[in-house]
């Protein structure tokens, strides 16, 4: 019995405490924009530890790629040496 009176008053006071919530709660004013970006002279550290951070991963990243290219190359001519001495054998 008592179950019912609580869940009635429950749902009566949600929708309560969000209107007193949103009358309480300051607008936003049309001059704060959401997302605006800050100003560079503010943020350059920032800028330029990314900046150095991106500089390094490209070099990683470019060092990564000629390592695979060596390696690829070098695989393959060692296929390629493999079938020619192969081919040599089952001629001769």
């Amino acid at each position: 019995m008592l179950a019912p009176c609580l869940l009635r008053r429950a749902v009566l006071t949600v929708p309560l405490v969000f209107m007193v919530a949103l009358l309480l709660a300051e607008p936003v004013r049309s001059d704060q924009e959401a997302g605006t970006a800050i100003p560079a002279e503010s943020r350059p550290c920032v800028d330029c530890h990314a900046f150095e951070f991106m500089q390094r991963a490209l070099q990683d990243l470019k060092k990564t790629a000629y390592n695979l290219d060596t390696r690829t190359e070098t695989l393959l001519l060692r296929a390629e040496k493999r079938g020619l001495c192969d081919c040599f054998r089952a001629v001769h």
